[in-house]
């Protein structure tokens, strides 16, 4: 079972690029824009809080070279505004910005906007691709995330279920607290070591930089790491010096270690961004030792219904039963919660990928409280002595009625009769909620790599880039999907002056990640349904990192279609509609 997780963990480590977390709400210079003079400082403002790198911002200017800028910082006092000054004596014309930083909850995200000086430029410059993320890199460090989850469920799970339901024979849980232990241990480990590649989209070889492995452990995810990788060997310490204590004594110990474990997670995921972050952090530690109080509890219990010397009395599996529903109690209660903060809203629970996949784990959940009321129900039967009725041979007597039926209770030593039928059944439903209580605990990994919804709204309620200093030119985006891998975007366009007669279209096209990307052909064409006019093909010619063309006519004024086409792939494309205005 291990084994096919593990497999699982690598298709999912190489399958479709995690979503960034931080959106950039808006910026200034603003995309697209056209500016009097030029701008001393540059400014982005994201959604929420975001860590800086060394080569954060890149600028290109109108002659594709690189344009020295200042170092990158916040902006006093805003933590999820990042800015970085401009030399003096910028040329007029189009300058290309590319950026990449580090959302609150660890996760690098990158994306490009342009904006120009004067008069736009006959040719934008096009930075050189960003890669948001390098594969092999991607591969490591998500497969390390998921493993961290299992492992940490596994070892908080058997240890409260050692403590709490207190099994007579507690050898089978040695395995089990072992390889969480030094599974955690070595995931931690690699995730530390990968946090500089991983943040700046290099191959794991640039690990070995000293110096970006110095940076990584003064930012947030890399103080989360260490105090992960500091607890787990102090966990190990205490485990002998705590073995001949009071059991109130290690009980306390193992919370409170356990806690503190929690909330590495919560101190550099979801919940330390966004709205009511304290409320949110508690819920998450909750969560998270919730779950692997059931879910490791779980294995740690089926290991002891198959590999103790003895079976189990009922007593154990009893209090199992209770520490799971306190468990499900508390795993409802701050679920709905997180649900709400991240979703924000219905529609986001089927029109947002956060939302699609949060409805995959409430259904693999559902499926597993299905299998836990179940196990409840065989250890219900466990815990009720089973009565038959034999009838035992003695003389008749003398008033010839035969003698009355007596009950006899069925051994409880699990050797036979309906009490050995309920354990093998119940070992059969614990296994299968395992099997369930992975796939939960996988889409969970996937669901902390997803942009949640209520982010995802915010960003979209930033403004339309507007285009200064040209009247009547139009600025907007169009997202497209063309349902493949790598097949989401948006296109900005700018149509200049957006008038009756000759007008000029330009066309960026960005990929999943916000980063700029190369399409094999981008279409568009115009209808005037009103008057019968069109379509009338705008003829976008590829000018090297974007789309233009400076003879499209429009004869006459009204509410025109744009029919916007993309071809993704050579077999794939999409096209999407917008309605245009132009006026006289």
């Amino acid at each position: 079972m291990l084994l096919g997780a593990l497999l699982v963990l690598l298709v999912l480590g190489g399958a479709a690029p995690a979503s960034a977390h931080a959106a950039l709400r808006g910026s200034d210079p603003e995309d697209g824009s056209v500016v009097k003079s030029a701008p001393h400082r540059l400014t982005l403002t994201f959604t929420e809080s975001v860590g800086l790198l060394d080569d954060s911002f890149r600028v290109y200017g109108p002659d594709n070279r690189r344009v020295h800028l200042g170092e990158p910082q916040h902006a006093d006092g805003a933590s999820d505004t990042a800015r970085a000054d401009l030399p003096g004596g910028l040329a007029d014309g189009t300058y290309t910005v590319a950026w990449r930083v580090v959302s609150a909850d660890s996760h690098p995200v990158s994306g490009a906007f342009t904006f120009s000086i004067g008069e736009p430029s006959p040719t934008a410059p096009a930075a050189p691709a960003d890669h948001a993320e390098h594969p092999v890199t991607k591969s490591l460090y998500d497969t390390g995330r998921h493993l961290a989850y299992i492992a940490a469920a596994l070892l908080i799970g058997t240890a409260a279920f050692a403590a709490l339901c207190r099994p007579p024979d507690p050898a089978p849980l040695r395995l089990p607290l072992l390889t969480g232990w030094w599974t955690l241990l070595t995931a931690t480990t690699v995730l530390l070591v990968l946090r500089a590649p991983y943040e700046n989209g290099t191959s794991p070889a640039t690990a070995l930089d000293l110096s970006a492995f110095t940076d990584t452990l003064t930012d947030r995810p890399g103080i989360a790491l260490s105090t992960r990788l500091a607890l787990l060997p102090a966990a190990a310490l205490l485990v002998p010096l705590l073995r001949h204590r009071a059991p109130r004594t290690r009980l306390a110990a193992g919370t409170a270690l356990s806690l503190a474990l929690a909330l590495t997670w919560a101190a550099a995921e979801h919940a330390s961004a966004g709205i009511q972050v304290p409320l949110a952090m508690t819920s998450s530690v909750l969560h998270l030792l919730a779950m692997a109080c059931w879910l490791g509890g779980l294995t740690a219990l089926l290991l002891t219904l198959h590999r103790a010397k003895t079976p189990p009395p009922t007593a154990t599996v009893t209090r199992f039963s209770r520490l799971a529903l306190a468990s499900v109690t508390v795993l409802v209660v701050t679920g709905v919660y997180q649900s709400w903060r991240g979703l924000g809203s219905w529609s986001a629970l089927t029109e947002t990928s956060y939302g699609r996949t949060l409805t995959v784990k409430l259904a693999a959940t559902l499926f597993l409280l299905s299998a836990a009321a179940l196990s409840r129900r065989w250890t219900a039967l466990l815990a009720t002595p089973a009565v038959v009725e034999e009838r035992v041979p003695e003389l008749v007597g003398a008033s010839g009625a035969p003698p009355e039926p007596r009950p006899v209770t069925s051994p409880a030593d699990g050797t036979g009769g309906p009490e050995d039928r309920h354990r093998r059944a119940l070992r059969r439903s614990v296994l299968a909620e395992v099997v369930v209580a992975v796939v939960v605990l996988l889409v969970t990994t996937v669901l902390t790599g997803t942009l949640p919804a209520r982010a995802e709204a915010e960003a979209a309620k930033a403004p339309e880039p507007q285009v200064a200093g040209l009247p009547g030119a139009e600025a907007f985006t169009v997202p497209y999907d063309a349902g493949t891998p790598g097949g989401r975007g948006t296109v900005q366009l700018t149509m200049d002056p957006g008038r009756v007669g000759e007008n000029g279209l330009q066309a960026v096209v960005f990929g999943p990640r916000g980063a700029l990307t190369f399409v094999p052909e981008l279409r568009a064409s115009f209808t005037l349904a009103a008057k019968d006019i069109g379509p009338i093909d705008a003829k976008l010619t590829d000018r090297g990192g974007y789309w233009a063309t400076n003879d499209l006519d429009l004869p006459l004024e009204g509410t025109w279609t744009m029919r916007l086409t993309i071809r993704v792939s050579e077999v794939d494309q999409v096209s999407e509609t917008r309605s245009v205005e132009i006026t006289r």
